[in-house]
């Protein structure tokens, strides 16, 4: 069963969740570039972590999220209702599919996206609709994602680095007519100096002009601890920090 997490400014209850609270949402909530848009949308929301933290990181920004997951989305909505943001974030429980027949866009779209594309799935249906991409492939996310944003709008992501650089590959699938998605930012997440990197912090930018992508690395612990880099990306959250 999922734990609850404390963080400096709000707690989030994962009880009922098919994932815990993990590092790759804190570091994408924390990498994410929401800090001067007005509309965000976070996407397949879990415990609503993402949308929270976007609330904390913008104080102006209205934010939308959506669950498919029962569970996961009355425990979103019980955190977001229960955090000092609740009159700027909205849950629904809908698939991603149907909330983009809408009319809404955004200026940002945060999601940690599921990232299992073949292999058993978990037998946990919570935990396989939080992990595997049966449901919401990253073909029809990424589709999705170009209808939703508003031009010049970004998307944030986080995935493993295999899955990641393939969801990258999928750029070029994608429409190139008037204002299309392409890489802005990319950051790779290394556990240790030593070590290769195990995860990507994935920008893309929905635009009609080529962006200069900006490449970095990020490493969690330097061999005395946590590195001064990520310290000083997930200080505002991290009660220890």
């Amino acid at each position: 069963m999922a734990k609850d997490f404390t963080f400096k400014q709000f707690h989030i209850n994962a009880a009922q969740c098919g994932m815990p609270v993990s590092t790759d949402a804190i570091l994408l909530g924390a990498w994410a570039n929401i800090e001067s848009v007005k509309t965000i949308l976070d996407i397949g929301c879990g415990t609503g972590l993402l949308a929270i933290m976007c609330a904390q990181r913008n104080s102006a920004a209205y934010i939308r999220a959506i669950e498919i997951e029962e569970k996961a989305f009355n425990a979103a909505v019980d955190n977001c209702h229960n955090s000092r943001w609740a009159p700027r974030l909205k849950i629904s429980h809908c698939s991603l599919q149907v909330f983009t027949e809408g009319n809404n866009t955004f200026d940002a779209i945060i999601c940690n996206p599921p990232y299992f594309n073949s292999g058993e799935e978990s037998k946990t249906t919570q935990r396989a609709l939080a992990r595997h991409t049966s449901l919401l492939s990253h073909q029809t996310l990424m589709t999705c994602c170009l209808k939703l944003l508003n031009n010049e709008g970004i998307a944030s992501f986080v995935l493993p680095k295999k899955e990641g650089l393939a969801f990258i590959d999928l750029l070029d699938s994608e429409p190139k007519e008037g204002a299309y998605l392409q890489l802005s930012r990319l950051t790779y997440i290394k556990t240790t100096i030593n070590k290769a990197a195990t995860r990507v912090l994935i920008e893309l930018t929905k635009s009609t002009s080529l962006p200069v992508l900006k490449n970095s690395e990020l490493i969690i612990h330097d061999g005395q601890g946590y590195s001064s880099d990520f310290i000083e990306l997930t200080k505002d959250f991290y009660l220890k920090m």
